[in-house]
């Protein structure tokens, strides 16, 4: 029972002002990349399979877990608390360190993608842009520091960045089904769907690589919870919004996917600009130029309400943290007028503005987009890890008190067989994000940026946490 004192105690001066809804479309901008509908369409038709095993293997262990967890545990922090209780100061400050960092190489990728979608908006005059670094850098923080200047002065109004993103999401989705299906129905689909070609090749190394970027697709849903103390009656609204939001985000994945190969041969979906891609090709077959210019905006937006939507909720894990000294006292400020982490956010802005700086340097557009992907996937992925494995150690600590809901199903044989599969699906990922992409340039070089890059920041976190601790 003395779980929440602790966790009330990093609620002190922000305001709740997220509802089920508001939580539904932050799980949606958040977790719900289109992107990943580009990249997942490489893989052909087997990707449609991939995507239903991704469901099964961690999307509904993740979504069970985060539900219980944050019963028990229900205060600002997230998978950093969680980890805390059940493995103690240390592991606590790694998982919630790791999930912050992770995040600082996430925002690069994602801002490159905005960037390189908007392109599409001026068409064929402005993609020479495209491998620019300086406009690449220009856009990306420009965009950025709109975002973090509009969470600084209040997530009641911040909020309405991913609330809007989410719902730009779902209408790209809408554009996508109506015109693949009126493409479909009058010329026929441009790749094939035979029972043959559904059936995922797991002999293929670049098959089980491919799930373990559909398993990142549907991480997130432990992201609502860091932001406990700003959620209205936590109890109640979490769950009836990861239900929600899980339906809708598994739905347009697969569907997506789908409809995309429909639009675009297999092998023709360009990684980063995919969805202009076939939006543009379907305004083409059915003589509607003016969907391409509809979709890419939308797709633009959809990108902007996610990153609004990470930038938001994961500040919240070193403004805990600083709270409790392991990482500077300053970090744990909020404003005074506007109830935010104010300092937090600043201070994670101007990192990223050095890693954008870095990221599109010395390297092609695309393979900085995919390092930073995986150096993202690898950090990550390791609060994934401490999450999973808190399942049962919290649910045995629970054992004989009221403290938060038995949510995940089968007694004790539910909890391992859930924990157990996300676990062993999550670390596949941390190892496949390791390995370069086919092509790349200097395999070596990858690797060593990705290894290196993950561990330089874990024992970086590790400096802060013992010298602070002393």
């Amino acid at each position: 029972m003395a779980m929440e004192p602790e966790s009330s105690r990093h609620d002190g001066g922000l305001h709740r002002t997220l509802g089920v809804m508001d939580l539904v479309f932050l799980n949606v901008a958040a977790i719900l990349g289109i992107r990943w509908l580009s990249t997942a369409a490489q893989m052909g038709p087997s990707s449609l399979v991939l995507w239903l095993l991704a469901v099964v293997i961690f999307f509904i262990p993740s979504g069970l877990t985060v539900m219980e967890l944050s019963s028990r545990l229900p205060g600002e922090g997230g998978v950093y608390l969680w980890s805390k209780s059940a493995f103690g100061e240390m592991h606590g400050f790694i998982a919630g360190w790791t999930y912050w960092v992770n995040n600082l190489f996430y925002f690069p990728g994602l801002l490159l993608f905005i960037s390189g979608a908007f392109l599409f908006l001026g068409g064929s005059e402005w993609l020479h842009l495209g491998d620019s670094a300086y406009y690449n850098a220009a856009f990306s923080l420009t965009l950025l520091w709109i975002v973090i200047g509009t969470n600084v002065i209040g997530l009641k109004r911040g909020k309405w960045i991913q609330n809007i993103g989410a719902i730009s999401t779902a209408a790209v989705f809408i554009v996508l089904a109506a015109g693949g299906t009126w493409a479909w129905i009058r010329y026929g689909s441009a790749t094939g769907f035979t029972a043959t070609e559904l059936v995922p090749n797991f002999t293929s190394f670049s098959t089980v690589t491919f799930f373990a970027t559909m398993t990142f697709a549907f991480a997130g849903l432990e992201l609502a919870p860091a932001m406990g103390g700003e959620i209205i009656d936590p109890s109640r609204s979490l769950p009836r919004a990861m239900v929600i939001s899980g339906l809708v985000i598994s739905s347009i994945y697969i569907l997506g996917t789908g409809l995309l190969m429909v639009a675009v041969p297999e092998g023709q979906v360009d990684v980063i600009s995919g969805i202009p891609q076939a939006l543009a090709a379907i305004g083409e077959r059915i003589s509607l130029p003016g969907l391409a210019f509809l979709g890419t905006l939308l797709v633009v937006i959809s990108s902007t309400g996610g990153l609004g939507a990470w930038v938001s909720g994961v500040a919240r894990v070193p403004y805990v943290i600083g709270i409790d000294r392991y990482l500077p006292e300053s970090l744990g400020r909020t404003h005074p007028k506007w109830g935010t982490p104010h300092v937090a956010l600043i201070s994670q802005g101007a990192i990223v503005t050095v890693l954008m700086f870095a990221a599109v340097a010395d390297s092609t557009i695309e393979e900085a987009y995919i390092m930073l992907l995986d150096l993202a996937i690898i950090l990550y992925f390791v609060p994934f890890l401490y999450m999973f494995a808190a399942l049962p150690v919290l649910r045995k600590k629970a054992n004989g008190s009221n403290a938060g809901v038995n949510l995940v199903p089968g007694g004790t044989f539910g909890v391992w067989l859930f924990a157990g599969l996300g676990f062993a699906a999550t670390l596949l990922s941390v190892v496949l994000a390791i390995i370069p992409p086919a092509g790349s340039e200097n395999p070596q070089m990858f690797v060593l940026k990705v290894c290196g890059g993950a561990v330089l920041f874990i024992v970086a976190g590790l400096v802060f946490y013992h010298r602070n601790r002393r």
